[in-house]
């Protein structure tokens, strides 16, 4: 039988091929080796629920805008929660960035309605219709309410100052005040106090409600 011979050159490609088979198996083995002594001190993976978009104050978490992925269980935030089932329908107390885990403190009182869990003690809810283009405000905007009566003598007068805007809603308000927000159908809800709710009651059965939105350096009212 005749051999070939290898030529040199075809003797070194082969040793350089050699040499780098058993470096690459060097390199998997090493980072395996990491991996096996990094898991004892993250603790494996566990399923964690996290928002599947940006999320704002106030939202209902539906299926579509969260998703389950895996974590490792040194990094899962305290409180995190691990099943669809346990956010879905619940509301949120705070902005929730994409792919940010959902915990326990972020999720407002099971046991109540989606504004109601939102509100703080000793505050109220109070819906307001007005007439503003979509985007122009968010939650965590201050505004003050305004009131225009008509009558022999009409004037205007302003009726609270600096409320939290707590949700801002949009849709068909056939129920509302004026025809400017009907066609809007921008419906705010403001955080007040009760004197605040009793007054704004009053101006919205005799009168017409406008805003005026705050800026960013208008100090809160106290």
């Amino acid at each position: 039988m005749f051999l070939r011979r290898w030529s040199p050159v075809s003797k070194v490609f082969a040793g350089l091929a050699v040499a780098g088979a058993l470096a690459a198996y060097g390199l998997v083995r090493g980072y395996a080796a990491r991996l096996d002594a990094l898991r004892p001190v993250t603790g494996g993976t566990k399923p964690v629920v996290v928002a599947a978009e940006g999320l704002e104050r106030g939202a209902v978490l539906t299926q579509s805008t969260l998703r389950v992925t895996e974590m490792p269980a040194a990094f899962a935030p305290p409180g995190a929660v691990r099943a669809l089932d346990r956010a879905i329908g619940r509301a949120l107390s705070s902005d929730v960035a994409s792919g940010e885990p959902i915990t326990a403190t972020r999720l407002a009182d099971s046991e109540m309605g989606p504004v109601a869990s939102l509100v703080p003690a000793g505050l109220r809810a109070f819906p307001v219709d007005v007439g503003i283009p979509p985007g122009s405000l968010r939650p965590g905007d201050r505004v003050d309410v305004m009131a225009t009566f008509g009558g022999p003598h009409p004037h205007s007068e302003t009726v609270a100052t600096s409320l939290q805007v707590l949700l801002v809603m949009a849709g068909d308000q056939s129920g509302s005040e004026s025809l400017t927000a009907a066609r809007s159908g921008t419906s705010l809800v403001l955080l007040v106090s009760a004197d605040e709710a009793e007054h704004l009651a009053y101006a919205r059965a005799f009168a017409d409600l406008a805003i005026a939105i705050d800026g960013p350096d208008e100090p809160p009212a106290g």
